[in-house]
């Protein structure tokens, strides 16, 4: 048997990855050696992505700390809406410029957010190790059904979505990452993921049907995929559904 044992205790959300026995407990994890403490907190089946705060004895710790016999370990999720700055975040910074990469199991998340005017980089042919490339080539934040996606190294800033219904996924995302205020809806394109700018009648006439021409004069159009946009019926039932995601005070 290992002869040294540590205590864990794991809060909030972090309880989701651990088996039901051990949720909201203290948990007793034996070892041996001096690992570091990104190893057990993994071990235990918590994305080191998950972590933000790491407490040792109530003294704030990074990842590369190595466990000694007898610790007491608090380990907290992602502290985006409280201020922690007296302690040891263990990523450099949020990433305040909230921009996503979303998994290829998540394809209706992806247009909620781009709804609500979200960056929002998505593909449903790439494979795992694309999308971690991409989320670390351009700081964004994975968001992923496949806990096993957030044990990978290089991942810095990820979230395991809980809800398989994509709206209630929509308000996980939104109440995890204290995202309210930065919601600017229908600034970009659902197909694509571009800005949406406003255009001249003139520059898309040819590309319009009789019918538009005849009820429309104001048109927007996609900066990526060039999709030509315009305040038809669709917008009224997109700011209504958009009213009832976000709750009566938006």
């Amino acid at each position: 048997m290992k002869p040294y044992i540590a205590n864990f205790r794991f809060y909030e959300e972090l309880n989701d990855f651990l088996a039901p026995e051990c949720h909201k407990k203290t948990v007793e994890y034996r070892f041996d050696g001096r690992p570091a403490i990104k190893d057990p907190i993994e071990t235990l089946g918590v994305p080191h992505s998950e972590v933000d705060l790491v407490l040792v004895n109530d003294e704030s710790v990074g990842f590369d700390y190595r466990l000694r016999h007898g610790d007491r370990v608090a380990v907290y999720p992602l502290f985006e809406s409280l201020d922690i700055s007296p302690l040891q975040h263990l990523r450099a910074k949020p990433l305040r410029v909230t921009r996503f990469m979303v998994d290829v199991n998540l394809g209706k998340l992806a247009r909620l957010l781009r709804m609500l005017g979200f960056d929002s980089a998505y593909g449903n042919r790439l494979e795992d190790g694309e999308i971690v490339e991409i989320a670390v080539r351009e700081k964004r934040i994975i968001l992923t059904r496949d806990r096993r996606l957030l044990f990978r190294k290089a991942v810095s800033h990820g979230f395991w979505v809980r809800s398989d219904d994509p709206e209630t996924q929509l308000q996980e995302v939104m109440q995890r990452l204290d995202l309210a205020g930065q919601v600017k809806p229908l600034q970009r394109c659902l197909q694509c993921n571009g800005l949406i700018e406003s255009v001249d009648a003139e520059q898309v006439w040819s590309s319009l049907q009789p019918l538009t021409r005849r009820y429309y004069s104001e048109f927007y159009r996609c900066g990526d995929c060039r999709r030509i946009y315009w305040e038809g019926s669709h917008v009224e039932h997109m700011s209504e559904a958009i009213r009832q995601m976000l709750g009566p005070r938006r």
